[in-house]
């Protein structure tokens, strides 16, 4: 059977390796502070970037940075006051996904899942495009792994941890060199052998494009 970076249908994929940093007030729903995305097409399994975005975001006065954010991020309270909100920053990264199709990709994808479908009114693109979890790949073609953290998988494929980890472009560097290690993977053992059996086995279907009542995201 003809390896993964063999499909039409995956050769003709756009995916957007997406990160976000986020404020977690308490009682409310996580609200993001900075996002970052990385545009990839694969020559065989080796990744050509054709496209990067990044932006910091003002969080509502309900969530505000906290000191455990800055520890944890770098991002301070000034750092994104004179900032725009989410809305306005997701709607112009939207704007530039005029090529389809997409892919998005994340570590833990149902966290940005979740992010991307609160402000699914300002980014109707990215709301209803479907994403790879990047654990999910790692726990079918790995399953012995010990922990499929993204600090753990750096160390096992031997990528440098980045001084910056924790804002988000660093970490979708580290997760773009993270994914392409697992398709080359999969390429090798021809499991999955198409986007349909990556879909199957690494995938969640975004909430957008599905009725209200259902929950965020199948598994």
């Amino acid at each position: 059977m003809p390896p993964l970076s063999a499909d039409p249908e995956f050769r003709a994929t756009t995916f957007v390796v997406i990160d976000f940093e986020a404020t977690t007030p308490a009682g409310h729903s996580p609200e993001p502070i900075e996002v970052a995305a990385v545009a990839l097409r694969f020559d065989g399994t080796t990744p050509r970037e054709i496209g990067d975005f990044e932006a910091l975001m003002c969080p509502p006065a309900h969530a505000p940075v906290t000191r455990f954010d800055t520890e944890q991020t770098g991002i301070t309270p000034q750092m994104v006051q004179d900032q725009p909100a989410a809305g306005a920053v997701l709607a112009q990264l939207d704007h530039l996904l005029t090529a389809p199709p997409y892919l998005l990709v994340a570590h833990n994808a149902s966290v940005e899942g979740n992010l991307i479908y609160a402000q699914r009114g300002a980014c109707p693109v990215l709301a209803h495009t479907h994403l790879i979890d990047t654990v999910k790949l790692s726990r079918r073609l790995q399953p012995d792994l010990p922990s499929h953290s993204l600090d753990w998988l750096l160390s096992h494929f031997g990528i440098a941890r980045p001084p910056d980890r924790h804002r988000a472009m660093a970490d979708v560097r580290v997760t773009v060199a993270v994914l392409a290690r697992l398709l080359a993977l999969a390429d090798q053992r021809g499991d999955p052998h198409d986007l349909t059996g990556l879909m199957t086995v690494a995938g969640y279907t975004a909430k957008a494009t599905k009725p209200v009542q259902e929950t965020i995201f199948d598994v």
